[in-house]
């Protein structure tokens, strides 16, 4: 009974600790376009938009390992308003098409009305260089 308990116990504890790391990084609206622009436009924030494939090692190399961390997260979440689609299904079609996607992993900076203020293609080798880029490209756009 004891054992029982002790097992059951562990179980929680690693469901809660798995939870709250889900929870540290990039939260991904999992809405259309035009909802992610309604929400951007509420926040006054720009959209972060990840444009990839399922067959990208990049985009699942961002995925796995630089998107959900926790500095990536935070930055990201505080910053944008952030969505992802698959180029090759749905919505994610006519968004490659319509921003001239080339290759992936392509990452969109976009206004609430979906103008592009930048651009980040390919992915980065650790999650701190990744959040530099992208105070870079921000830099860039805040001085047009």
């Amino acid at each position: 009974m004891i054992m029982k308990k002790l097992l059951m116990a562990a179980v929680a504890a690693l469901m809660f600790t798995g939870a709250a790391i889900a929870q540290t990084g990039t939260r991904f609206t999992e809405d259309t376009f035009v909802n992610v622009q309604k929400a951007a436009e509420q926040a006054k924030k720009p959209i972060f938009v990840d444009i990839y494939t399922t067959w990208c090692g990049p985009c699942k190399y961002l995925a796995n390992n630089i998107f959900p961390t926790q500095v990536v997260g935070d930055y990201m979440n505080a910053t944008f308003v952030n969505a992802k689609f698959d180029a090759e299904k749905g919505e994610g079609i006519e968004l490659a098409k319509k921003y001239a996607v080339k290759g992936y992993p392509t990452m969109l900076i976009l206004d609430s009305k979906g103008e592009e203020l930048g651009r980040l293609v390919g992915s980065s080798r650790t999650p701190e260089d990744f959040v530099q880029r992208l105070k870079d490209e921000m830099a860039k756009i805040e001085k047009k």
